[in-house]
């Protein structure tokens, strides 16, 4: 997922991350204009289009072709006549089962601390995250959000999800102030990449 607000070096990172192995990006611009969601995607270019949602402003999609929309709850119905991949949040574990009957995955929301926002702490113990897993509830269908890292990916491994989001974790290895080197992100990437594969 994108870091909520726009910085100069992120269209060169994002298009580092594609290439580096990333399949699906979250466009995540909370409150922004969308001119600047606009101008982004103008500099990513086609060829990652394919690879990105989009939350809200979701003309986007349509305009440049991208992967799909985002909603960011478990209830909102999409845009009237959208044809098209969806995604939602959960943030509690009875909403996954409806959820995923009109979505192509769900995130499950904060399965840890959130890195990025002190207010958001864990929803849910361990032993409920294992429950829902035996339940069926957990699938390939539900991408593990919030404080998810090197460690805490290696801790939800087996529990079933079928993709993490990544968010703080990577973005915090990067000052958008006062740096221009982002090789450090990308190597954090690269062993994210493996701990998850």
């Amino acid at each position: 997922m994108t870091k909520p607000t726009f910085f100069v070096e992120e269209d060169k990172i994002l298009s580092n991350l594609f290439e580096e192995g990333l399949e699906n990006l979250h466009l995540y611009k909370p409150g922004a204009s969308p001119m600047y969601s606009e101008r982004l995607l103008t500099l990513l270019g086609d060829d990652y289009h394919s690879k990105i949602t989009v939350h809200g402003h979701f003309y986007l999609k349509e305009e440049f072709r991208l992967r799909g929309i985002h909603i960011d709850d478990a209830h909102t119905e999409p845009p009237v006549g959208y044809k098209g991949n969806i995604s939602r949040t959960c943030h509690a574990i009875n909403e996954l089962k409806e959820a995923k009957k009109h979505s192509n995955y769900v995130f499950l929301h904060s399965i840890f601390d959130s890195q990025t926002n002190a207010d958001e702490k864990q929803s849910f113990t361990m032993e409920e995250l294992k429950e829902a897993s035996r339940q069926g509830l957990i699938d390939k269908k539900v991408y593990a959000l919030g404080g998810m890292n090197l460690d805490t990916v290696r801790e939800i491994k087996d529990l079933g999800f079928g993709g993490v989001v990544i968010c703080g974790d990577l973005w915090n290895r990067f000052n958008i102030h006062n740096e221009i080197d982002y090789k450090e992100l990308l190597n954090h990437f690269g062993k994210l990449m493996k701990t998850i594969d």
